[in-house]
C-alpha cells in the first residue's frame, strides 16, 4: 500500500490494481503541486464531506477517469445529478468492494455544497476506514475529538491520517488524545498550514506523540507499508 500526500487533506491510495484519491482539493489550493490533470489511472473517489476544500475536484476527475466516487448519500445524490459514477454510504456503514471494504466513519463537523446555485445540504461529514490487502487506512475527514473514535481500535489500523490544524478541527492536543482513543500503528497528521487560521506545527504533534509512531509527510512525498 502507498500513501502520496497531496496537501491539507488531499491524499493518494495505491495498491494493485486500485488507485484512490480522498478529498482532492488541488484547484485554488495554493499548496497543491499537482492539478486535476496531473492525476490519472483513478478507480474511485472518496469524499468525507461537501466543503470546497475537500469535495473539491471530484467532478473533474471521476469523469476523467471514470472514477467511482464513494460519499455520503447526500453528496451522491448531488454528484449522480452531474453524470458522475457513485456509491452511496453513511456513517456506521460497511461495504464490500472489489478492492476490499469500506467503514463509513462519524465525524463532528459540518457539510454544505457550494454550487452557482447556492449553498446544498451536504448531509453528515464522514471518516473512512478503508481496508485494502488486509492494509487499514483511517482518514478522519475533518473532526473534533470523539469518544467515537475508541470504537475503531477494534480495527487495528495500520495509518490513521489525523488532522491537527484548529479553529476548524482538532488541534495538536487533541489530535494527540485520538491517536491515544484509535490506537493506530502509525498516525500521520494532516490538515494544517493550508490557511493561516490552521497553522500548525507537525513536528510538535511527533514529539508529544507516545501513542503510536509519526510520519510527517511533505507535500508529494509517500509512505509505504
Amino acid at each position: 500500500m502507498k500513501l502520496t500526500f497531496l496537501s491539507h487533506a488531499a491524499f493518494l491510495v495505491e495498491a494493485e490494481g486500485f488507485k484512490a484519491i480522498i478529498d482532492p482539493y488541488l484547484t485554488g489550493n495554493s499548496l497543491a503541486q499537482h492539478k486535476p490533470e496531473d492525476i490519472t489511472g483513478l478507480t474511485h473517489i472518496f469524499v468525507t464531506h461537501g466543503h470546497g476544500d475537500h469535495l473539491g475536484d471530484t467532478i473533474e476527475l471521476a469523469k476523467n477517469n471514470d472514477a467511482l466516487v464513494i460519499a455520503n448519500a447526500e453528496i451522491s445524490g448531488y454528484l449522480s445529478k452531474e453524470g458522475v459514477k457513485t456509491h452511496a454510504m453513511h456513517i456506521g456503514g460497511r461495504h464490500k468492494f472489489d478492492f476490499g471494504t469500506v467503514k463509513m466513519t462519524p465525524a463532528h463537523h459540518g457539510s454544505s455544497i457550494p454550487t452557482e446555485d447556492g449553498i446544498l445540504y451536504g448531509g453528515n461529514p464522514c471518516g473512512f476506514v478503508i481496508e485494502v490487502n488486509n492494509k487499514k487506512i483511517y482518514h478522519a475527514g475533518d473532526t473534533g475529538l470523539t469518544m467515537d473514535m475508541k470504537l475503531l481500535e477494534v480495527e487495528n489500523i495500520d495509518v490513521a491520517l489525523i488532522p491537527i490544524g484548529g479553529n476548524f478541527t482538532m488541534d495538536i492536543e487533541d489530535a494527540l488524545r485520538a491517536v491515544e482513543f484509535v490506537k493506530p500503528k502509525v498516525a500521520i497528521p494532516m490538515h494544517y498550514d493550508t490557511f493561516p487560521v490552521i497553522k500548525a506545527d507537525p513536528k510538535e504533534f511527533k514529539e508529544r506523540n507516545k501513542a503510536c509512531e509519526t510520519v510527517i509527510l511533505e507535500i508529494g512525498q509517500s509512505y509505504e507499508f
